[in-house]
């Protein structure tokens, strides 16, 4: 009768090399984390991007700079209507900065306020072909994003989401109100004369809404 070895029991795990293979698997734990963490300097872009998004202070920042540059481009309503209305796309090109919705039109007008419904008022302008309705929006709402796709450099991208976006279209519009329309006594034009620089979206050549960046009145 052959009688087998009894088995050799497994000598314990030293704790030492547990020790070692733990360190080893935290190493490799925290180089994965390393490869998948930016880091952000405190006042950098990226540190500003990573803070809540503030509209107002977007706003207020933006309309200067926004108003120098619509003030720049802005050519004379009168001399470009015909080309508007004989060739919008053209006009367009020419005078306009692209958008999505129509390019935005940068212009300044003089003309008599007419009738005004909810802070819109028409805007009678010697020299406008008679088929161009203009109007001039004053508030206490100030619409669109007029003002904001004017520049042509704010781009949706450097916003988190659609909200955001919009948000800042809003900003900007509530910036231009309390810098150049809350000194003027907007409940009160109808019959005067005023100088608008402004921007509108060509969308029908024969419809002009100016959203302004500057009101003068006469």
């Amino acid at each position: 009768m052959t009688t087998s070895p009894a088995p050799v029991p497994k000598a314990p795990a030293s704790p030492r090399r547990g020790l070692i293979a733990a360190v080893c698997l935290g190493a490799v734990v925290l180089g994965g984390i390393a490869l998948d963490t930016t880091v952000v300097h405190i006042g950098s872009e990226s540190d500003v991007r990573q803070q809540a998004f503030a509209p107002d202070t977007y706003g207020q920042t933006e309309f200067p700079r926004i108003q120098a540059v619509v003030e720049e481009r802005a050519v004379d309503g009168v001399t470009i209507a015909p080309e508007v209305m004989a060739d919008k796309v053209a006009a367009a090109q020419k005078y306009g900065t692209a958008s999505s919705t129509g390019a935005i039109m940068m212009v300044r007008v003089t003309g008599v306020v007419g009738e005004g419904k909810s802070g819109v008022y028409t805007l009678a302008v010697e020299g406008m072909p008679a088929d161009i309705r203009v109007r001039v929006q004053t508030g206490p709402a100030i619409n669109g994003t007029d003002l904001r796709d004017a520049p042509g450099d704010i781009a949706f991208g450097a916003f988190k989401n659609q909200i955001e976006y919009q948000d800042a279209g809003s900003a900007i519009n509530r910036a231009m109100k309390a810098a150049v329309l809350d000194g003027i006594d907007t409940a009160n034009l109808t019959g005067k004369t005023i100088e608008v620089t402004g921007a509108f979206r060509l969308v029908n050549p024969k419809n002009w809404m100016i959203t302004p960046v500057r009101v003068t009145v006469k």
